[in-house]
Order: C-alpha cells, then structure tokens, then sequence
C-alpha cells in the first residue's frame, strides 16, 4: 500500500487542517487592533529561537501506526482486501498475506461479528464501535471502524464520486476491563442471589391448609439488582376451624427491609397464637414497629376467617383494598377505613368486615401489583379487578392469571407478593363431610345432660366410630360444665366436622379465659380443662368481639 498517497485520514482531520491555515495571521493584521493569536507572537531579538517542530500532517503514518500497542489493519476497496498490518497485530495473530480479502486474511474478525460492521462503515461514511467483544485468542478487544479515502484524484472515478475507499480498523485490548467487569457481574448475582434466598427463607416454605379454604401465594423479587424488597405473606391456623391470613410490605430494599420483614412476620405468628381480634394484633405488631426502626414504613393487613361466620374480619395498616370475587364473577372491595402505616404510634386500629360465602374468591396483595409510574393507583386496582372477575380455577392458577394480566416479568421493577384464598362451594358427597350443628344452652341442671344427649345423637348421626363418638361425649360434658360454673348466659353449644378434624366449641358471656392448671388430690374443681387438653388434640380460648368468649378444642380423624 502507498502510504504516500493514501494518507489515511479520520473524518474531519482535513477541515482542522484547513482552519489551522485559514487561521494563521498575516503581518498586516498584527497592528489593526485585534489580539494576536498565541502562534503570531512576535518574536524579539532576545527571544531564543522556536525549535522545529513538525506539524501533525507532516508526521509519516505508517511509522506512527507501526508503533502504537493497538491491533491496526487498514482494509481497502469494496472486498475489503488486506492493505497492512501493524506490528502489534501481526504479534497477536501472526503474519497476514496482503492483498487478501478480509475473510481470509483476518478470520479472527468474523467470531467479534465484525465483517457486517465494515460494509456498514463504508456505505455511510462514518465510524462505528464494538465494545469488548472476545477474539479466537481469548482475549476481549474493543474494536474500531473508521472510514478512510485517498487523497488526491487518483480515487475519483468518472462521476466525481469515490470508488476507492477503505477501512482502518483499530483493536484495543481490554481484557483486563472486560474480566473485572465479568467478576462484578458475578458478584452482583452473587449478592442478589443471596438477597433473595434470605427473603425467601424469610417467607413460609410451605403454606398451612386450612380445613375450609383453599390457599395459594407467590413472590416475585423485582429487578436483576441485589437489594430486594421487604414484601411478606404468612397463612395461619388458629385452631377451631378459624385460620389468619396476613400480608404486609415493608418500604424500602436491601438487606434491612428484609431483616425488618422477618421480625414482623415472626412477631404476627407469636400475636396471631393469642387468638386476638385483627385490630389488636396490629396495635401489638405497630408497637413493636416503632421499637424496630421508627424510619422504616411498613403497611399490613391482617383477617381472620371464621368457617361459622362466612365472612373475612380484617384489620388494616396503610395497606391496599382486600378484593373478593363472589361465585358469579362479580368483585367487591373491602373499602373499611384503614390505619396509618405500622410504627407510626397514637392510633387506634379498628376492625372491619366483608362477605365470603361459599364459591368465592379473596385475593390479597401487595403494591408491586398495581402500582405503575404512569398511572394513578386506583387504576392499577380497577384493573386488578377487572382480571380478577374473570380468572376462575384454583388459587394458584388464579394467582399466575393475576402476575400476568399485570404485566409482572422477572425484571419488574418491585416486589410482588400474592396471597389467594378460595372458599369451595362443596356439594354432594364432600359437602356430607362439613357438617355443623348447634344448640343453646340455657343454664340449671339440666343443661350439661342436655348437652351431652345432643352431642351423642350428633356425633352419632354423623358415623364416628365408638371411641371418637365417646371422646366428643366426654369433652363436650367437660365444656359445657366449665361454661355453666364460671360463664354467664348466653351460652351455647356447637360442634362442626370437616373431612379432617371435629371441633367442639362452647361459648359464654363472660370474658375471662380458662386456663390449664394443676389441681391438687384434695381439689374439688380444676380438672376440666386439663382433661380435655389430655384427650383432645388441641384446645384453645378466645374472647369474642360481642363481649364473652369461646373455648374450643378439636380431634383430628384417622384417614380412611
């Protein structure tokens, strides 16, 4: 390649050129006024001589690009045939044929995808750049394409047009750049990797199945960062055929949101065993915010289903709508008033209520959800619920219909957490497993044979086997007397099977709760509640939102 003639210029060289002499100042312009450049300084007799410093046009190409560390190839014409090497390159590849096409001079520019690059380049006229691509020796370059033109007419053909132009590629190595840029990205999946198993160990491993409903949740850590969210969900039993269903969302991300998430949801399991209405647990849980982190913003909801009552009670602090979808489709939103957010202090939370018959469908939910920047809020809710009235099917399907009718992808910018409850609608032979049955007591003597006649003929009707049957007989005797010494009227009697467990329940007007304790040979009173607490599976008191309260206990059945 001729050198001399092919100069190898980058874009705009020349016009920088042509303005260095189009700049330069003429004698006669030194005295009319203006400020001299700094070049046109006039010299005195005392000044030393300016030294001969070559301008960079006159500086000879080839040995600039023969020295430099860089991987250089200047490609020429419209096949890109192999101009020149420099040093460097033939160092990392070896020696080239010249005159060669690129594809089989240079094949080690075909794996970086550079071959499409070059005929882009020289179509437009302009540079394009590849960054860190990997070569066949294993090292990362960035790489360089810049067009270049002789000087001269040589290349001018008939038209006044060009047909003689070339490329210059120019490879930098940057491997070091590209391997430490390979290790923080690793870190960085290492650290979210991390991040998200905590929050996960942090979340149930598995849900509790409750007797009457059907429960499904999932979670969705959003982003491909490290910091995860504090997004939470937890179902409970409580025993008695109720059961507790929470969700909360601790603001923020990163470790801390999560540490906080974690005490919270620990901190509502040890409230929710106190069988406390859904209030008080969130005064107890908002206390216990404050003492945490004062700065850190939490919201919850927490509900309580009771089989007996059809219906959720439900508590809320800051946090979104419950939304029920009855068995025809339609969806209704628990708009109770709700608190301020947990850890705020000074406020009195209250309880409010909404239906859940058999067939339908509640849904639980985070802000991740339905919260969009280019949206209000209670659009992303109508939305939801629009989804909502139409996803039928079991809780988990429900809950993967909602993820994606809201457009939920692994890079979605916050957290998600989902929590669906299904109350069935049971007919024909299941429904003949959930049974229920109930009767008033009203006080003498002749209250406890009663009951204990009612709960044989029930226990009876409903095909227990002897030793159950004698079982219920006998707790149902030992409530029903513990209610008629220390309880007040009204007092009544229920007992309710499900395909896994009988539950006995007696409830009075006075709210003082029972307890375990250990009578003395001499006592004459004190065993009833130890006795039940030996024979049944479980036992439990609670007091109820009218004033009284309710004790319980339950056997589990043997499977068929």
């Amino acid at each position: 390649m001729n050198f001399t003639r092919w100069s190898a210029r980058l874009p705009g060289t020349q016009r920088r050129a042509a303005a260095r002499t189009d700049t330069a100042l003429s004698p006669d312009r030194r005295a009319d006024g203006s400020v001299p450049a700094a070049r046109a300084e006039q010299l005195t007799d005392e000044d030393p001589p300016a030294p001969d410093v070559p301008s960079v046009d006159e500086l000879p190409v080839r040995d600039v690009l023969d020295r430099v560390p860089a991987l250089v190839a200047l490609l020429h014409g419209p096949e890109h045939r192999l101009a020149y090497v420099n040093d460097a390159y033939v160092s990392a590849f070896g020696r080239r044929d010249l005159g060669a096409r690129a594809s089989e001079a240079l094949p080690e520019l075909d794996e970086p995808g550079l071959f499409p690059l070059l005929d882009q380049v020289q179509r437009s006229g302009r540079p394009r750049t590849l960054k860190s691509r990997k070569a066949p020796d294993g090292r990362s370059y960035t790489f360089t394409c810049t067009p270049v033109t002789e000087t001269g007419d040589e290349g001018r053909d008939g038209r006044g047009g060009r047909d003689d132009r070339g490329v210059l590629v120019f490879a930098t190595d940057v491997t070091d750049h590209a391997e430490a840029a390979g290790r923080l990205r690793a870190s960085e999946r290492s650290q979210r990797e991390t991040a998200v198993t905590l929050q996960r160990s942090l979340l149930p491993q598995k849900l509790e199945e409750p007797d009457d409903l059907r429960v499904a949740a999932t979670y969705h850590p959003g982003g491909t960062e490290a910091a995860v969210g504090g997004d939470w969900y937890d179902v409970i039993t409580l025993g008695g055929g109720r059961t507790a269903l929470v969700i909360g969302d601790v603001m923020g991300r990163g470790v801390r949101a999560a540490a906080v998430m974690g005490q919270l949801r620990t901190a509502v399991r040890a409230y929710a065993r106190l069988d406390l209405p859904p209030h008080e647990v969130l005064q107890l849980l908002d206390g216990l915010a404050a003492e945490i982190d004062a700065n850190q913003i939490a919201t919850c909801v927490y509900a309580i289903h009771d089989p007996n009552e059809g219906r959720l009670v439900y508590a809320s602090a800051g946090h979104l709508p419950i939304l029920v979808r009855d068995e025809n489709g339609s969806v209704q939103r628990a708009d109770e008033p709700t608190g301020p957010p947990l850890g705020t202090g000074g406020w009195l939370h209250t309880s409010g209520s909404i239906a859940l018959p058999p067939g339908s469908t509640a849904v639980l939910y985070t802000d991740g959800l339905v919260e969009r920047r280019d949206e209000d809020l209670d659009e992303g809710i109508a939305a939801l619920e629009r989804a909502l009235s139409g996803a039928g099917g079991t809780p988990q399907v429900v809950c993967d219909r909602l993820i994606r009718s809201a457009g939920v992808t692994p890079d979605h910018d916050d957290d998600v957490a989902v929590l669906v409850l299904q109350h069935p609608a049971r007919r024909g032979a299941e429904a003949e497993l959930f049974r229920n049955a109930a009767l008033e007591l009203l006080g003498g003597v002749e209250a406890a044979p009663r009951a204990r006649a009612f709960a044989s003929g029930v226990l009876t009707s409903w095909r227990f086997p002897t030793d159950l049957h004698d079982l219920g007989v006998l707790a149902t005797s030992e409530l029903v007397a513990n209610s008629l010494q220390h309880g007040i009227p009204p007092m009544r009697l229920r007992l309710r099977r499900t395909d896994r467990r009988l539950i006995i329940e007696v409830t009075d007007g006075d709210d003082h709760l029972p307890r375990r304790r250990r009578a003395e040979p001499g006592d004459e009173s004190g065993r009833g509640i130890a006795i039940v607490a030996t024979i049944a599976t479980n036992w439990g008191s609670r007091r109820t939102p009218g004033g009284g309260k309710a004790v319980w206990c339950e056997f589990v059945l043997q499977k068929p």
